[in-house]
């Protein structure tokens, strides 16, 4: 999946336009942290991997600006647990089951 996902700091989330539609995840950045609190990924395009796709490249990001993730979006949240390499990421002391 080539997504071209871009962070728009304006909107406090990460974007990708895909067939005219936006897919995003929103997040609050509170010093070192970052804390992904919602992931949305319109009707037209579930299904595609592009949730999945969007995560991934967040998280790269993430980790390039060396920050600490937070993540209280359930979607994020399931990637991790699938994609066990980028606990990495998460704040010490967040349990993802």
């Amino acid at each position: 999946m080539d997504l071209k996902v871009a962070d728009n700091p304006a909107k406090k989330r990460y974007e990708a336009v895909i067939e005219g539609h936006t897919a995003f995840i929103e997040y609050i950045k509170a010093k070192e942290k970052i804390f992904l609190t919602h992931t949305e990924v319109p009707a037209a395009l579930e299904g595609k991997g592009i949730g999945s796709a969007l995560v991934l490249q967040v998280l790269e990001d993430i980790e390039k600006q060396g920050l600490t993730l937070v993540p209280l979006c359930p979607f994020v949240a399931m990637y991790l647990k699938k994609h066990l390499e980028w606990r990495r990421l998460v704040m010490k002391g967040i349990n993802i089951a």
